[in-house]
């Protein structure tokens, strides 16, 4: 193995075997596929015929403690993701968990705790933030250049999913087995990215549907409202069931707006800040003038292979990583408090009442069972 990491991959489906293949495939040096473990025998005996020296295990444990490896990435059912990494930092192995921390953000304190008692490189696969519009997005919003951000939107509806995809997996779309639909699956990099671009609300009001447009037990269609901490306001909407969809993130400020859209970032940068020209302004219908531009970027989007090397280097050479392991609860927040919102009928504040929904939650996965 020389100076390579040998990392074990705990679940080897879609994800974990998207893992395996940037490695194997020269996308990711610094690893060596050390080992696999999963519980279905038929995913495990694929991951085998990917790597035939790695060991294979039917049991993440078991490969945790067999000593063949000193970091591993979780790509498991989203209950999972928790206790399998606090398993790995007990044993002083380096964890990489995807997308989302967890299901509930009372369990990813808990892994943040055992974090920060383990001498372990912790890391999150928000692979979305090496993608070079929204880093670039988030430099111009830390620089000030605009100004203070006064309303922020995404509408993020262009991840169709049919029936098929939800009868792919017995833990697909249940509350117990996955623990939400769309803000756990398929948006926590989205509710990532708005919290590391726009910062945390202080309030959400949601209104979520369930079983809307597919047999499934959680949400498939989502209309929220959030309240910043300076006054803005935010909304964002997302559904698995249309087609064509859209993925459009715009935020204003006193001095102009972002628009990301269709892989471009374009900026309106006005001449003098909104407050500053109604100060001045003498005509009823006057407006500042203002400045369109396409924004450059470095075109650079190195997704879950940058994450990866970025782990490598964190476990080699203290090297930075895209994510710290302990950002994770941040955008979980942001979901579960659109699901407690939801469950409630009513705005929940942030921070809220983890018990309460903890106790929400498993009233739901209790009846899935």
């Amino acid at each position: 193995m020389g100076n390579k990491i040998a990392i074990g991959i705990i679940g080897v489906g879609n994800m974990g075997t998207a893992h395996i293949k940037n490695i194997i495939g020269g996308k990711c040096t610094e690893f060596t596929v050390a080992a696999v473990a999963d519980i279905n025998p038929a995913r495990l005996e694929a991951a085998k015929k990917l790597v035939p020296g790695a060991a294979s295990f039917d049991d993440a444990t078991e490969m945790l403690d067999s000593g063949k490896v000193n970091a591993a990435i979780i790509a498991v059912p989203h209950y999972f993701h928790p206790p399998l990494a606090i398993a790995c930092m007990e044993r002083g192995i380096h964890v990489m968990v995807e997308k989302p921390a967890g299901v509930y953000t009372k369990q990813v304190r808990e892994m943040n705790a055992a974090a920060e008692k383990a001498d372990v490189v912790f890391g999150m696969m928000f692979n979305q933030r090496t993608n070079h519009i929204y880093r670039k997005m988030k430099e111009i919003v830390d620089s000030g250049e605009l100004g203070n951000m006064r309303r922020m939107s995404w509408i993020i509806t262009d991840w169709y999913r049919p029936q098929a995809y939800f009868a792919s997996a017995a833990w697909r779309a249940t509350w117990n087995g996955e623990g939400g639909g769309a803000l756990l699956n398929q948006c926590p990099h989205q509710l990532d990215l708005l919290q590391w671009i726009c910062g945390l609300p202080v309030k959400v009001d949601a209104k979520l549907h369930f079983g809307k447009w597919r047999d499934i037990e959680v949400e498939d269609d989502v209309s929220a409202y959030m309240e910043f901490p300076n006054g803005a306001t935010g909304t964002f909407i997302t559904s698995t069931s249309e087609t064509p969809g859209s993925n459009r993130l715009e935020l204003t400020f006193d001095g102009g707006k972002l628009i990301a859209e269709n892989d471009e970032l374009t900026m309106w940068k006005l001449a003098q800040t909104e407050q500053e020209f109604s100060a001045v302004n003498t005509e009823p219908f006057g407006t500042p003038d203002v400045e369109m531009m396409k924004v450059e970027t470095d075109g650079k989007s190195e997704q879950h292979a940058g994450v990866l090397n970025a782990f490598a280097g964190a476990i080699l050479r203290g090297e930075p990583l895209i994510a710290g392991g302990e950002e994770g609860i941040r955008g979980l927040t942001l979901s579960n408090a659109m699901h407690l919102s939801a469950w409630l009928g009513k705005a929940v504040e942030i921070p809220f009442d983890e018990d309460l929904y903890l106790e929400e939650l498993m009233k739901r996965a209790d009846k899935g069972n």
